[in-house]
């Protein structure tokens, strides 16, 4: 790990606490490898705006420059969390692939409720992944992932790219006429649901509510919701013993509770 900092005053700890088991379920560190290649004029985008910014491994500090940093602000899993299923030992984690700019800069005195010299509340920095021309991210997809991870074993049993990703990138003109990947990622904050009949439910971003095959993560099926799903998935048996799996869509006005359960016999 790259220890420097170009930082008045700064000092860094030698060392970082590297765990081994489990492996990361999601990217950490960004290099200019990285760096997106859908077509080779957008690598050369890519690569251009990454070089911009400090890039390396994870634990490499911020910095005045501004260092490219992944898992993002908001971590590789957010509030969603994860689930959990006894009988396997697996657990599911929803990961999004986010990369930002955590930078470091001198304080100009413009806000009375900082005083420190240096400080990383920039003004002009937005919050918001990085990306080329507005929509398309630096770094290569997937910008989301399904991941099961074996406790027992310390393992990642199975990761599979997870959402179809923005319309946005989709319909970019600099991708016109490119056969993408059906799964480019839909990076979200809600979390998954598995189930004792073999299942993972999880929506996070999409305007779809999917099911996955918790042993092999192949996507068993996808159902439209009303707006993109925006909370875990819950699930809950009536009286008469049908089951039902609800989950919330959109915000504010744009809101939905969606409901789906199997056609009665």
């Amino acid at each position: 790990m790259d220890t420097t900092t170009d930082v008045p005053g700064e000092k860094l700890w030698p060392t970082q606490p590297f765990p081994t088991k489990p492996p990361a379920f999601t990217p950490q560190g960004v290099t200019l490898d990285d760096a997106n290649d859908l077509t080779p004029q957008i690598k050369a985008l890519a690569l251009e705006h990454m070089k911009k910014f400090r890039v390396g491994p994870i634990f490499t500090p911020p910095s005045l420059r501004g260092t490219l940093m992944r898992p993002s602000n908001t971590g590789g899993a957010n509030w969603g969390g994860a689930a959990f299923d006894p009988e396997t030992g697996l657990l599911y984690v929803k990961a999004s692939n986010y990369v930002y700019v955590n930078q470091v800069c001198k304080n100009d005195g413009s806000d009375s409720r900082i005083d420190a010299e240096y400080h990383n509340y920039c003004t002009g920095i937005v919050e918001t992944p990085e990306s080329l021309l507005g929509a398309i991210p630096v770094t290569k997809p997937p910008y989301a992932e399904l991941v099961a991870i074996n406790l027992n074993r310390g393992e990642i049993a199975w990761r599979v790219p997870f959402g179809e990703g923005s319309e946005a990138v989709r319909n970019h003109p600099l991708l016109k006429g490119l056969t993408l990947p059906a799964r480019l990622g839909t990076p979200g904050n809600a979390g998954s649901m598995v189930t004792q009949g073999g299942l993972v439910f999880v929506g996070s971003g999409d305007p779809y509510l999917y099911a996955f095959d918790k042993t092999t993560g192949r996507e068993v099926s996808r159902v439209p919701t009303p707006f993109r799903v925006s909370a875990n998935p819950m699930t809950y048996k009536t009286r008469s013993g049908r089951q039902f799996v609800v989950v919330a869509t959109g915000a504010g006005p744009e809101a939905a509770l969606v409901g789906f359960a199997l056609r009665s016999p």
